[in-house]
């Protein structure tokens, strides 16, 4: 192989297709529009969801529900999880920055402790909200609950 028997490999070149330069390219006339027509007009540009004609889905569709902007969410930690922070880093009190610290919460999530799992260990809880057998089962391990 010389520099003289260099060349691209088969199909990695294309020729551009020179539009609207005289009848002899075969793209001159209409220059590949067809003819008339929106799409052959120059400045078309075709709506968002236009459906050619046929009514748009975002318009057959019929609108629903609502988003209630006061909703609060928070993010969800079990008694079993506080369970296994407890036994793993063998702490007594459970903040929201341990949680935090843990991973099992984002910097600015909204903590509430949820029912789901037992308590063996006294704990206390500080959260931004706790359900009620969540509560109770904290306090019937011994346990004490601060909401922030």
């Amino acid at each position: 192989m010389e520099l003289h028997n260099l060349q691209p490999a088969v199909g990695s070149n294309k020729k551009n297709k020179r539009v609207g330069r005289g009848t002899g390219s075969g793209y001159g006339g209409t220059s590949t529009r067809g003819h008339k027509g929106a799409k052959s007009r120059s400045g078309y540009k075709r709506k968002i969801g236009f459906e050619g004609g046929q009514m748009p889905l975002q318009r057959r569709v019929p609108k629903f529900g609502f988003k209630n902007i006061n909703r609060v969410e928070y993010k969800a930690i079990n008694l079993s999880d506080l369970e296994a922070l407890a036994e793993a880093s063998q702490i007594q009190k459970v903040t929201v920055e341990a949680l935090r610290e843990a991973g099992l919460v984002s910097k600015n999530a909204l903590v509430k402790i949820l029912g789901n799992g037992s308590l063996s260990h006294a704990l206390e809880v500080e959260a931004n909200a706790f359900s009620k057998t969540a509560e109770e089962a904290i306090k019937a391990a011994g346990g004490s609950v601060v909401k922030k």
